[in-house]
């Protein structure tokens, strides 16, 4: 490479360093314009990486405001045999196709991840320290936003019908939650699945794409998020357990007996991001369905409607596509640092407002365990109980009192 002009000594190629006390193009004095722009894009770069279910879900971003009203189409009225002088339009026995909407709201209050770093020069030279703080403000907030999510689900799954749900759907289209096992601790049972369990979440996959497509329930991205050990069963169907087993094929496997279904025994599926797919759905793994009482101020996951308790009842899977849920983001996510020259620390939080609400519940299954082998059981209203822990605060204020009709 060849330089021309003024000769370039050894000085002139040293590396050279800001002052504290410069600033960014734009910035104010005293920030440090090498290590701020790195914490805040590798806080948001893991947030982005490690988050799963907000790509699964509908999802809108605001720039200002506080709600998004989602429109539903009205119901196509009919009339069977249109009379001269008859004017079509709400008569008797015609139904109207007003358009309404659901309204979701953005959470109260934000969430925060934040941590303090003392001796910043120094981490900023160690890239590892740095990288891992960052990785791990990231994960947290991605971890609880993917809770927020799947409880969102869950209540989905228990919400009733609305009376006056303009689309007409019959109470058949919305799925009843399968209860596959029974035991008087039900929340330990996706622990310990087995093959039976296994074959049984396949059936209810099944199920549910039959009970759509009777009820003209438009089946698009369809999901089915099940706990790593189920995971774990289901990828290993077929798999030889005892001696008198061997004449056993694999089903999700790269073998031509299922259609390639998954990939070879040798090949380890170990990551959070592997998924199996069965007959068009896809089964994703998470650590995060939701299987505690969150009542419990230490196992709170945010504002109260998040809240539920789901220690009454196991969940082996949620079936869902991704219209089922909304999600909001007011302006994606912050990141602040500020300097406290009295403690000698950088003290820096990335926060984020949210929101979630639902609004095509018909679109979600639950795959359960319960204490009884009673019929009532697995039904939406007995979920709504286990859900309310006692009470009916959060479940009434929340999911249970968002999810409306109103008028356009």
């Amino acid at each position: 490479m060849a330089f021309s002009g003024t000769n370039i000594g050894v000085g002139d190629l040293a590396p050279t360093r800001s002052a504290v006390g410069d600033q960014t193009s734009g910035g104010v004095a005293g920030v440090n314009k090498l290590w701020l722009p790195l914490w805040s894009g590798e806080v948001i770069n893991a947030y982005d990486q490690f988050n799963m279910f907000e790509n699964m879900i509908t999802t809108k971003s605001l720039t200002g405001g506080f709600s998004y009203e989602f429109p539903i189409t009205g119901t196509v009225g009919l009339n069977p045999s249109w009379n001269a002088g008859v004017e079509l339009g709400g008569y008797s026995g015609e139904t109207n196709s007003t358009s309404t909407t659901i309204k979701v709201n953005l959470d109260k209050r934000p969430m925060a991840a934040h941590f303090e770093t003392d001796n910043v020069d120094l981490l900023v030279t160690q890239w590892d320290y740095r990288s891992e703080l960052a990785r791990q403000a990231g994960l947290t907030l991605a971890n609880t936003r993917d809770r927020q999510i799947l409880m969102a689900l869950v209540a989905a799954g228990a919400v009733p019908q609305i009376g006056t749900d303009p689309r007409g759907l019959a109470a058949a289209a919305f799925h009843a939650p399968s209860q596959i096992k029974f035991a008087a601790s039900p929340a330990a049972l996706p622990a310990a699945a087995t093959d039976t369990e296994g074959l049984a979440i396949l059936q209810a996959i099944e199920d549910y794409l039959v009970v759509c497509q009777e009820n003209d329930v438009a089946i698009g991205s369809v999901y089915c998020a099940v706990p790593p050990k189920v995971f774990q069963v289901i990828r290993a169907l077929g798999i030889p357990r005892a001696n008198d087993e061997f004449v056993n094929k694999p089903l999700f496997t790269s073998g031509s007996d299922y259609g390639g279904a998954g990939a070879s025994i040798a090949q380890g599926m170990n990551m959070m991001t592997d998924s199996l797919d069965y007959m068009g759905v896809k089964i994703v793994k998470t650590n995060h369905i939701p299987k505690l009482n969150h009542i419990t101020a230490a196992n709170n996951i945010g504002s109260s409607k998040y809240n539920l308790d789901c220690s009454a009842f196991g969940i082996y899977g949620i079936i869902f596509q991704s219209e089922a849920i909304a999600g909001l983001s007011l302006m994606g996510m912050k990141v602040d640092t500020v300097q406290d020259v009295r403690r000698n620390t950088q003290f820096t939080v990335g926060s984020m407002l949210k929101g979630t609400g639902i609004i095509k519940p018909e679109m979600v299954k639950l795959i359960t365990a319960g204490a009884t082998n009673a019929t009532t059981a697995d039904g939406r209203d007995d979920i709504v109980t286990f859900l309310k822990g006692g009470t009916a605060a959060n479940w009434t204020g929340g999911f249970g009192g968002e999810y409306a009709v109103t008028a356009a």
